[in-house]
């Protein structure tokens, strides 16, 4: 039976997805920082530049990953504890996150400064790996499932990296406020403890 994204626990994974893409980062704090001093639509070279990363690094690891699963079976359940033990260490540090902002005056960014920083961002691979190796296990079985996989995560972090260039300002004034960014790191936090319990099959 060809695999289906019925077949994905999906507000596990779209929870892990959208906290890790849309949480600040490298792609999304340059966005803001290159929109707040040249505009938005300087920053949109760019911003297709990361993109195109996150969609070679997503095929890469879901190409990967049905390698390693045909060679190494015992691989799967592994990767799952290793992926659980990655998220709660994730909760952690975003528990702790302090926002902290900083604006360097530096000339527009292009496709090709985009693209670098994904290819050389660790934590995006780990996140890329981390997706195939236990939520997309069904779609690496398909060529074509991976593709689209890919593609609609790209498309997220587009989404993302827009947002956080468009809104930034009004972000950053939101989350210097201890309560809203306490009561925010708490709520990511929490959410992604939920998701590694999923992925142990603790919770439903």
């Amino acid at each position: 039976m060809a695999p289906t994204w019925l077949s994905l626990p999906l507000v596990p994974l779209l929870s892990y997805v959208l906290i890790s893409t849309f949480t600040p980062g490298p792609s999304n704090l340059t966005s803001t920082s290159l929109a707040l001093l040249h505009g938005y639509r300087q920053t949109l070279r760019y911003q297709v530049g990361l993109a195109v990363g996150v969609v070679l690094l997503m095929l890469l690891s879901g190409l990967l990953s049905a390698a390693l699963f045909q060679v190494f079976p015992i691989l799967q359940p592994l990767l799952r504890y290793i992926g659980a033990a990655y998220m709660l260490y994730l909760a952690y540090t975003i528990a702790q996150a302090s926002y902290v902002f900083t604006v360097q005056r530096v000339k527009p960014l292009g496709f090709t400064h985009g693209l670098l920083l994904q290819l050389l961002n660790p934590k995006l691979w780990i996140y890329a790996f981390t997706l195939f190796s236990t939520f997309l296990v069904p779609l690496t079985t398909s060529v074509v499932m991976v593709s689209v996989a890919a593609l609609v995560l790209a498309a997220i972090s587009f989404v993302a990296t827009s947002l956080w260039a468009l809104f930034g300002n009004t972000l950053k004034a939101y989350l210097h406020m201890p309560a809203v960014r306490i009561g925010l790191n708490l709520v990511l936090a929490l959410s992604l403890v939920y998701v590694a319990l999923a992925l142990l099959g603790v919770v439903a």
